[in-house]
């Protein structure tokens, strides 16, 4: 995305991607589940809709204009701002389905955000107040990690639809608010309309981008979530701010020791939160067994000195 941005505006490329991936996901879910595949009567398409929107147009937009405004080191602060997902995916759980995270999850979450701090500050608190204009861009990204976890946990509310399904008409229908948006953007001069140079400078980036990281990526992410669950699944957006200050370093923009440390800190965060929710899984799982065999014997005993009935003489 440096290298794409550097020639088209982050709105206009979203339209170009997903509308390969989008094509590419029809097909695929023609080729697996037939006609039926496409069938959504009876279904909440206002829901998917909305999903679909925090997807593809919110999480996609959001995400590369904030990196866009950041400029050389963009792709850092976005790469450990998807970090936050699994702890905002808690705060998302806790609101959506009203299910509070245990006590401990909690001070996980604040260990997550003060790691995400001193990645954007380098270490230096002051700098986030020295320097006002880096808030928007920041916050971009922030609600832009929390619009994916929104996606993410959208699948939830549809268990009977495959991720190929789910992932097919979400892309479409999110293509189609991005789309409008875009038009909109375009139409009021907010950005330069692309030239076809600019479109064909990217395209080695567009076709990664549209059948890799979209086609591919997305489609993983969706299967991915379907048997480990969403809070467990964006555990692995923590791969994304290693593999991003890797690339980073190789390409010449060194990460300071501090975000490094930054990065390990909200790592160590995410593992943590998963090892301790995994225990508390277990043991919520003992007591609920336990529970049952006691309400069980508590039966059986009951049956067994309930007395005999009596039997009239003749």
């Amino acid at each position: 995305m440096d290298v794409t941005l550097k020639h088209i505006d982050p709105f206009t490329f979203t339209c170009l991607r997903y509308a390969i991936a989008g094509a590419m996901f029809l097909v695929f879910l023609k080729l697996r589940e037939g006609a039926a595949g496409f069938k959504v009567k009876g279904e909440r398409i206002g829901l998917a809709w909305l999903f679909g929107t925090a997807g593809f147009a919110g999480f996609q937009f959001l995400v590369f204009f904030g990196q866009d405004l950041i400029g050389e080191r963009g792709a850092l602060n976005a790469s450990i701002m998807m970090a936050t997902m699994p702890m905002m995916g808690f705060l998302v759980n806790w609101v959506l389905r009203k299910v509070v995270p245990p006590k401990g999850a909690l001070a996980f979450i604040a260990m997550s955000f003060v790691g995400v701090i001193l990645v954007v500050s380098d270490g230096s608190l002051s700098s986030l107040f020295a320097h006002p204009s880096d808030f928007g861009p920041d916050a971009l990204l922030l609600f832009a990690a929390l619009c994916w976890v929104i996606y993410t946990s959208g699948a939830t509310y549809f268990p009977t639809r495959s991720p190929i399904k789910y992932t097919a008409i979400t892309t479409v229908l999110g293509l189609a608010s991005a789309s409008v948006i875009t038009a909109i953007i375009l139409a009021t001069g907010g950005v330069p309309v692309p030239t076809g140079g600019d479109v064909t400078a990217i395209l080695p980036e567009l076709a990664y981008m549209s059948i890799i990281a979209g086609f591919v990526g997305v489609l993983g992410w969706n299967f991915g979530n379907k048997y480990l669950g969403p809070l467990n699944g964006v555990l692995f957006m923590d791969v994304v701010p290693i593999t991003a200050f890797i690339i980073s370093a190789l390409t010449g923009v060194i990460p300071a020791g501090m975000q490094m440390a930054g990065a390990s800190l909200t790592a160590l965060a995410l593992v943590l939160n998963n090892l301790y929710l995994r225990k508390v899984t277990k043991r919520a799982a003992a007591e609920a067994a336990a529970k049952a065999a006691a309400e069980k014997q508590a039966v059986a005993t009951a049956a067994s000195e309930k007395p005999a009935p009596v039997t009239a003489a003749r």
